[in-house]
């Protein structure tokens, strides 16, 4: 069977890696990958925005599926053009990756399907933002509408910060915005919760926690992630049952009424206040850096319950994970979220032997001329697991030493809060 995945992160990398381990794979393909994938893999180098020219390399290859990764491509309807062209793809529909693509889309299911979320205001200049938050009980929270790679997100303290906010976003820093979102600050604790679905039926797929902010201690600007531990410290079964009963179903009721059944992966980006939970945000795809935590514990095949959900029989299928504790640290290139250099080496990863639970996935990463240099904010994903979070945290600190990176750094506090 012939595999092909779009992206070329470290959720890319882990899909690759886990994919490989399947009986039912004879090659893998990626676009475009990264220096990691093309270990395992075939990089495609097409652009993962081109549906026509990534179309006819899948259907002269044969590809028998196709994995979509990144958000972007899921929010233009790359699904359906797939569909449409008879070539078989696990993601989300257009309509559906709404649910990450517009976050005023998100807020609008809430209210109709009374899923609980923070409090909430819609609106479209700098002049009636600014003028919403008159006499507010700061923190506030500001998000750009459009799709911001996980960075598009302030949580405001004072008037000044809510201003440079309201105008940044407005000025294009994400890209284009027709709309802002203010919200409530709720005070609790994040936890990402992950379902599969095959557009019928839903089943749980892991939890993590992440670390958003970029300097330890949870201080700086947000990320893209920073590292995350699997499973959360906050879920039981108790909470499990409250999404599912209070915001999941609730979800894919409302998509199902605009004729959109969810397939896919599903994360659930929640704040747990007083042990209730409440809806964050939804992102359409796995989680980047959770998906690196959250692969090497399943034990079930890949490949099985993806085309299950192809095939609309997860009912059928069984999920069965390790339980055991896994740990993720992404090293980072100088200067990142902000301005960084790419081109630069990044040397002694030949030397890195990893033990078995231990893992090393590539992130923003190239090879050129046999070197592998930094292509991106978040270069490198260690990643182990163990019976204990302390234990994967230790082994995880000792390869990234040995990798001795003097243009990079992490922090070294991931987990803080399940370690003492």
């Amino acid at each position: 069977m012939k595999v092909g995945i779009i992206g070329s992160g470290g959720r890319e990398h882990a899909l690759c890696a886990v994919l490989k381990k399947s009986s039912k794979i004879s090659e893998i393909f990626c676009f475009p990958g990264n220096a990691g994938t093309s270990t395992i893999a075939q990089n495609i180098d097409l652009d993962a925005n081109n549906f026509e020219d990534l179309k006819n390399f899948i259907l002269k290859q044969k590809i028998d599926l196709m994995i979509i990764g990144p958000e972007k491509p899921l929010v233009e309807g790359i699904v359906d053009y797939f569909e449409k062209h008879k070539i078989k793809v696990f993601g989300p529909n257009k309509i559906a990756a709404q649910l990450e693509g517009s976050k005023i889309f998100t807020k609008k299911i809430c209210q109709k399907y009374k899923i609980p979320t923070a409090k909430f205001g819609i609106f479209q200049n700098k002049i009636d933002s600014k003028k919403y938050l008159e006499g507010w009980n700061y923190p506030a929270v500001i998000k750009a509408d459009n799709l911001a790679s996980g960075k598009g997100v302030y949580i405001c303290n004072n008037q000044k910060e809510s201003d440079t906010a309201i105008n940044e976003i407005f000025d294009g820093k994400f890209g284009e915005a027709k709309n802002i979102l203010i919200e409530e600050f709720l005070e609790g604790e994040e936890m990402s919760f992950f379902i599969i679905s095959d557009g019928k039926t839903f089943k749980c797929f892991g939890t993590a926690q992440d670390h958003k902010r970029v300097f330890e201690g949870d201080k700086g600007k947000n990320t893209g992630g920073m590292g995350a531990y699997s499973p959360s410290r906050l879920i039981s079964e108790e909470l499990e049952e409250k999404i599912l009963k209070k915001i999941i179903k609730p979800t894919i009721l409302g998509l199902s009424e605009l004729n959109s059944n969810y397939r896919g992966f599903l994360y659930a980006g929640l704040m747990i206040v007083d042990k209730e939970p409440y809806l964050i945000e939804y992102n359409v795809r796995m989680g980047d850096p959770e998906c690196q935590t959250i692969l090497p514990r399943l034990k079930s095949d890949l490949v099985k319950i993806i085309n299950s959900c192809c095939d609309e029989t997860l009912d059928k299928t069984l999920i069965e994970w390790e339980d055991k504790k896994s740990l993720c640290v992404v090293l980072c290139a100088k200067g990142y979220p902000d301005s960084f250099q790419k081109g630069i080496e990044i040397p002694n990863l030949s030397n890195i032997l990893l033990d078995t639970g231990d893992y090393l996935f590539h992130a923003g990463t190239k090879k050129k001329d046999n070197k592998i240099i930094v292509n991106g904010g978040r270069v490198l994903n260690f990643v182990s697991v163990s019976n204990e979070f302390k234990t994967a945290r230790e082994k995880v600190h000792k390869i990234i030493e040995k990798v001795n990176w003097t243009d990079g750094f992490y922090r070294k506090d991931i987990g803080y809060k399940v370690i003492n």
